[in-house]
């Protein structure tokens, strides 16, 4: 009978090891899987684009234009035609007042 009580105490101790790294495991942060990239303050270039084209539909002076907005790393290509210098003026204050903008590149036409 003392072989049998001895074999069961024997499981006590790996059992109980194997329980306590199971439930430390338990606490921690899982970083497999996630997909929320981690807080930023800085813009990302879709809100950027977002931010010039919504200026730029909102402004009474170039709203009617087709003014093309491509942000890549926070830098801001403008193409388009325009039909005053006012507006080219306009259109390139909008787009540095864009949060986010780093460098503006006017590739902006004025038309004959």
């Amino acid at each position: 009978m003392k072989s049998i009580v001895s074999i069961a105490n024997a499981w006590k101790l790996p059992t109980l090891l194997l329980s306590i790294v199971l439930l430390s495991a338990c606490d921690k942060p899982s970083s497999v899987g996630s997909a929320t990239p981690p807080a930023s303050h800085e813009a990302t270039d879709a809100d950027v684009t977002f931010k010039v084209k919504a200026s730029l539909l909102h402004d009474d002076l170039v709203k009617g234009l087709d003014i093309a907005v491509v942000t890549t790393k926070g830098d801001v290509r403008l193409t388009g035609v325009v039909e005053t210098v006012a507006q080219r003026d306009q259109v390139l204050k909008l787009a540095r007042a864009a949060e986010g903008a780093h460098s503006i590149h006017d590739e902006l036409a004025l038309k004959p």
